[in-house]
């Protein structure tokens, strides 16, 4: 981790607490359109989707059936539902919009992501040991975990992980390597497991049962319709958080390192454990804004779509302290994710053999 003295973090913490109370002091009507208008699209695509799909015989209508469905999950999933449940719009007073009570269209409940995501990983950003969404304990990304055997499938299990991705994150409070170790029981885990069942049963009773039997003659194109479009949100979404994440110059850091750290310390661990990526505003909304991770793991509150707006003054602040502000294309940073993938499913003597730099 980049080492400041103590006077440097008090002075971060002051300015990054400066651009998020101005930005706090700021928010209202154009933020409460903005989000309501993008909830509009959002149902729109929806509902366009649906129409389509019992059409889609004819195969330009399936593939714009599929891109309407998909593409209004990726907006519920990403713009909608992670910043919402972060409190990003509480402020409104609109139960519908409420962080403790809104419920997404996925397989993972709204109080287990509140709870592993919300709390746990943005609590414990890349802390070997505490943050478990690194890896999602299937992938070996670092030095930190010992090499297996296993561990030369890891691209396996990251090419499962994208596609049933709602399903792996719906299954991530179940810490099922916790429970190989022996650390907790499967019994400890019985009513996380009959949450994950009962929304697990409505996510699939909807897109594979409901949907294609309101349309019994076309049901087979109606099925095949949405698992496209499920899995088009699964691809872009693991993609995207993936590259937030796990670039290769996203650092990770152990327990010792952020005992008792304090609010600046916190603030330098965001800032050097997060990845950017640029596009347009386009792409922007589609990731939910979090191809500005680095702004929203510094202020997970803020509405999103105030980051890039955030963003060049966040920049400023990392130069003047000389901290890497972690950013490039979105090509260019998923091809570092694959890497670092690569790299550590091989043994660590191979490893350092054919990349020495990473040691």
């Amino acid at each position: 981790m980049k080492t400041l003295t103590h006077e440097q973090l008090n002075s971060l913490e002051q300015d990054l607490n400066a651009i998020r109370d101005e930005v706090r002091a700021d928010l209202g009507d154009r933020d409460a359109r903005y989000i309501r208008r993008i909830i509009r699209l959002h149902r729109t695509l929806a509902v366009g989707g649906r129409l389509m799909m019992p059409l889609g015989f004819i195969p330009p209508v399936f593939t714009a059936a599929v891109a309407s469905l998909g593409l209004s999950k990726i907006i519920e999933n990403m713009e909608i539902g992670h910043n919402v449940m972060h409190g990003q719009y509480d402020w409104m007073n609109d139960p519908a919009l409420h962080s403790q009570t809104y419920e997404w269209d996925t397989v993972c409940t709204g109080d287990s992501w509140r709870r592993t995501h919300n709390y746990e990983h943005h609590t414990y950003t890349n802390v070997i040991g505490k943050d478990r969404d690194y890896g999602y304990a299937l992938l070996r990304l670092n030095d930190d975990h010992k090499w297996r055997p296993a561990h030369s499938l890891q691209f396996i299990n990251y090419i499962l992980l994208t596609v049933f991705f709602q399903w792996g994150v719906g299954l991530h409070e179940l810490e099922f390597d916790r429970i190989r170790r022996g650390e907790i029981r499967l019994s400890e885990k019985k009513q996380f497991l009959k949450e994950y069942a009962r929304k697990g049963g409505r996510q699939g009773f909807k897109d594979y049962v409901f949907f294609p039997l309101l349309t019994l003659p076309v049901a087979p194109i109606v099925l095949a319709g949405n698992i496209s479009a499920n899995l088009i949100r699964n691809l872009w979404s693991s993609t995207v958080i993936f590259c937030g994440h796990f670039t290769e110059d996203a650092e990770t850091f152990t327990e010792a390192e952020c005992e008792n750290e304090s609010k600046g310390q916190w603030y330098l661990r965001q800032l050097t454990g997060s990845s950017n990526f640029t596009g347009s505003k386009f792409v922007h909304m589609l990731s939910g804004h979090l191809s500005h991770q680095i702004e929203h793991h510094v202020f997970p509150d803020l509405p999103a779509h105030r980051y890039p707006e955030i963003a060049p003054r966040v920049q400023a602040v990392c130069k003047k302290y000389g901290i890497h502000y972690n950013t490039g294309s979105f090509a260019g940073q998923y091809g570092t994710v694959l890497k670092r993938i690569a790299q550590y499913s091989l043994p660590d003597k191979l490893r350092l053999k054919l990349s020495p730099q990473t040691a």
